[in-house]
């Protein structure tokens, strides 16, 4: 009977599975994009400019939500709710911050005359949008994700204290912490 209690828990949960799956997707994904841009980087209408100092900020923003969500899921696992529930809506307020600061990033681009899509643009001003852009939608995804566990942390209805559906959340927003940490490094200094 041990033995069979023992195989189960090294199971992993079929969510977490699929969750580590399309992690790993959206890792080759960006890896052919980065690929990309340093192929492409070699054009001789290849355009330099440097990234806006308010992605610098994000930067801060979005490590700051990542502490906040290892905490929220810490303070979940020790049936704290109460801080539960305010690290929860720090990290999604957060969240929603840093996709506030990366449209102003975009906007100050454009107001420096670098246009990001469409007639008068140039490919590297695209590769950033394109690359920014499936970043803030991986994270529109996690804000989601957030909002979800959010809106359960704060329901009377429900009752139960799995931390699954907290620890999914938890390890996308990590990881769409650090894809955006790869990122900037990468947009910063290749």
């Amino acid at each position: 009977m041990a033995g069979v209690i023992s195989n189960e828990r090294k199971k992993i949960h079929p969510h977490k599975f699929i969750l580590w799956v399309a992690m790993g997707s959206i890792v080759m994904m960006f890896a052919g994009l980065t690929s990309a841009y340093i192929v492409r980087q070699a054009g001789a209408n290849w355009l330099q400019f440097d990234l806006p100092p308010v992605f610098w900020a994000s930067t801060a923003v979005i490590l700051f939500s990542s502490l906040t969500m290892h905490l929220a899921l810490k303070s979940f696992k020790a049936r704290e709710m109460r801080r539960y529930r305010i690290l929860i809506t720090i990290t999604a307020i957060a969240g929603i911050l840093f996709a506030g600061l990366q449209y102003e990033g975009f906007k100050f681009l454009y107001q420096n005359g670098v246009q990001i899509l469409g007639p008068g643009s140039n490919p590297s001003a695209s590769f950033l949008g394109i690359i920014v852009g499936l970043h803030a939608l991986h994270v529109l995804g996690g804000v989601i994700a957030l909002m979800t566990v959010f809106f359960r942390a704060y329901s009377r209805k429900v009752k139960s204290y799995t931390a699954t559906p907290v620890e999914i959340a938890a390890t996308y927003w990590h990881f769409v912490d650090i894809l955006w940490i790869y990122l900037f490094i990468f947009l910063k200094w290749f």
